[in-house]
């Protein structure tokens, strides 16, 4: 059941009179009109009867005008195999959400059950962490490098179960595997083109989803960007989280699941049985903007919030190399906001970063959060160049006075 469409929309005919519609008369609202500036010297401009529908109930998958934008660039940008495909089969399907957090909760919420195994490749972003640890599952680590996921150790793991399993009812085969493919919260860590096609092969072996959170995709900083799991998805095996967080606004709070139809339609009843639906005033102020610059002008905003991002690396790239060659160790992010530094002779920074410059310690990223860790992870996104350089050369006197 969707909420009813804004007052003033015909949807009987013109004969029938309705009393049914349980939406508050926009009228009796205070918010008229509004214009947006935008840095490019342009307006997005929601005039009166805009307004109405912007303040009003709308549909839970998401307003129909963003939904038919954010289908046609993920047909675009990763020519899913199950466009074309029935809904039984898996027929890629989208909602919005409110930001990518709340659907990757309720994609979670959705799947498990109390005793399920998962896989993740730890040190993963704390926000799924917190979201998996209440739902009682077996969080199972797979190990991985600046590379993301190692296949090897993937299928070392999945040779605990038999393949035939996943026929039976009630096996015990992991449920799913969740990654951040690209630009890795918070090591960095963006996953090659040859082991997502190995992982996604042993998911097809196993038969277990693939949950690809990727919130940097659009923060990739070598062209042509890597081939999506939702781009090799042949099966309907594939859930997909997207955010305009990074790139547009974070706290508009507007995000994207793409996924399998029957499941996807599963997440768009949860969504209406607890959010309703996404703010309709930020999808459609959101919708508005993308119409008006289109996928072409879309992207080319993307190239300018990543060269930004990537002169804000190199700066932090040439800091550390300045003050802690031969203090830490590190790779070079190929994507995100995060570089992830090993401190040698330091085998906990818990206490560490909380003198003179702050720092997420290593610990806060893994499974058990009270496991220590040797690393840290800085980000480059907020800091000036002179702070990211003063900021280093803190780190080095203090790893000088713990070692």
């Amino acid at each position: 059941m969707v909420h009813p469409p804004p007052v003033g929309t015909r949807t009987s005919p013109p004969s029938l009179i309705s009393l049914a519609g349980g939406a508050p008369n926009p009228n009796t609202f205070p918010f008229k009109t509004a214009s947006i500036a935008i840095r490019d010297g342009t307006t997005v401009e929601i005039e009166e009867e805009l307004m109405k529908k912007a303040l009003q109930y709308s549909f839970s998958a998401g307003i129909p005008e963003l939904l038919s934008w954010l289908k046609d660039l993920q047909k675009s940008l990763h020519k899913p195999p199950t466009v074309d495909y029935k809904s039984e089969e898996g027929q890629m399907e989208l909602c919005v959400t409110t930001g990518s957090q709340e659907g990757l909760c309720k994609v979670f919420e959705m799947l498990i059950n109390p005793g399920d195994n998962i896989l993740l490749d730890a040190p993963t972003y704390p926000g799924t962490l917190a979201a998996l640890r209440p739902l009682g599952c077996n969080i199972i680590n797979v190990p991985s490098d600046q590379h993301g996921i190692i296949p090897k150790g993937l299928k070392e793991i999945l040779s605990r179960w038999n393949p035939e399993d996943a026929k039976k009812l009630n096996n015990n085969l992991p449920k799913f595997l969740y990654t951040i493919p690209n630009g890795g919260n918070p090591t960095g860590a963006s996953l090659t083109t040859d082991r997502k096609e190995e992982i996604y092969q042993l998911a097809r072996q196993y038969d277990f989803l693939i949950i690809e959170d990727d919130p940097y995709y659009f923060l990739q900083f070598n062209k042509p960007w890597a081939p999506t799991f939702l781009s090799m998805d042949t099966d309907g095996r594939v859930i997909r989280t997207d955010s305009f967080s990074k790139i547009l606004s974070s706290g508009l709070r507007i995000g994207f699941l793409t996924g399998p139809k029957p499941l996807i339609d599963r997440i768009i009843l949860h969504i209406q049985v607890s959010t309703m639906h996404t703010s309709t005033f930020t999808q459609i102020m959101i919708s508005q903007l993308l119409q008006q610059w289109g996928q072409k002008g879309f992207l080319c905003h993307v190239d300018s919030v990543l060269d930004f991002y990537k002169q804000q690396r190199d700066v932090m790239l040439k800091a550390a190399d300045k003050w802690l060659k031969g203090l830490a160790e590190w790779h070079v992010p190929a994507a995100g906001m995060f570089l992830w530094i090993k401190i040698k002779g330091v085998s906990d920074t818990q206490d560490l970063i909380m003198k003179k410059v702050l720092l997420v310690p290593g610990r806060a990223f893994n499974i058990n959060s009270s496991d220590p860790s040797s690393y840290v992870r800085a980000s480059f996104s907020l800091s000036s160049p002179s702070q990211i350089d003063q900021g280093f050369q803190r780190l080095a006197e203090l790893i000088r006075e713990a070692v």
